[in-house]
């Protein structure tokens, strides 16, 4: 299966009868300019001296190099979200492969060395982790969201070959935006109280946790107060939050969280167009 049959199938499969819906919602989210939806996010990150992951596709940074810079600049993490928006659980290895390393040689050529990988949609098969090993991840933030993973408050490893991964896999909280907003229907408030309710949970066992918060829809002006109640609340918990290689890299390290912190909070969203029909068309092309 080819990577835009794959994206087709994954629109039948998820959306069904929503598609029209749906697409007029994304529509209305990208009249707000991208660069203003991360100014009002860095806004939020900077009162409080917290830092976001951002896997991104590749195909999408490249239309727009400065923004991702600046991204980099101001402390952040860009991460590989593959060259295109498919789903790499319906591709054979050989395309995964080919999307993967793609999109690492488009970073490179921008001048970012993409150390961690989240699949879009989540969606993995068997032979994914292999290819993240092959390519030298440090982490990856998708298998995390399987149901038996996401409830996990640590890292962990999956099993290769009968051995652990040398990458490390980070459970990915249910609790993600799209599902807050566009199936739930919640407002900025509501959203804020369940995240209260996560960052509670977080802090009794000690844990971590790792939000998906889209820019394209937490960085709009009437959501992204939930993303400044979550981050004020977690700081006063006392909770520490790093770009996710940070993380990783300081818990392989000490196993401990950084200025013995009682947990850690992971900020991530998937950066998956800037422009609307621009970047969703390009699914259609393999």
């Amino acid at each position: 299966m080819g990577k835009a049959s794959a994206w087709l199938k994954h629109l039948r499969m998820r959306r069904g009868i929503t598609i029209v819906s749906q697409a007029f919602f994304m529509w209305k989210l990208h009249q707000t300019p991208f660069e203003e939806l991360t100014n009002n996010i860095f806004d939020v990150l900077n009162k409080y001296d917290t830092f976001f992951t951002f896997p991104t596709v590749a195909y999408t940074a490249k239309q727009d190099v400065s923004l991702i810079r600046t991204i980099v600049q101001n402390g952040h993490e860009i991460a590989s979200h593959g060259y295109k928006h498919v789903r790499y659980q319906f591709l054979p290895k050989e395309i995964q492969e080919q999307d993967m390393k793609t999109s690492i040689e488009t970073f490179k050529k921008i001048g970012i060395n993409v150390t961690g990988f989240r699949a879009p949609y989540n969606m993995y098969n068997e032979d994914t982790p292999h290819l993240l090993e092959k390519y030298g991840f440090l982490w990856d933030g998708g298998i995390g969201y399987k149901p038996e993973n996401r409830k996990s408050n640590s890292f962990f490893k999956v099993k290769l070959n009968n051995r652990d991964s040398t990458f490390t896999c980070i459970p990915l909280n249910l609790y993600t935006d799209d599902l807050l907003i566009d199936v739930l229907k919640l407002d900025s408030e509501h959203m804020s109280k369940v995240f209260s309710k996560v960052l509670d949970h977080t802090k009794s066992n000690g844990g971590l946790v790792m939000f998906d918060l889209h820019p394209i829809r937490i960085g709009q002006k009437k959501y992204i107060s939930s993303l400044e109640k979550l981050v004020e609340y977690g700081t006063d918990l006392g909770g520490w939050f790093p770009t996710v290689s940070e993380a990783v890299k300081y818990w392989n390290k000490n196993k401990t969280w950084k200025h013995d912190a009682p947990f850690c909070g992971l900020l991530t969203g998937d950066i998956d167009n800037f422009v609307f029909f621009r970047d969703y068309l390009s699914r259609l092309s393999d």
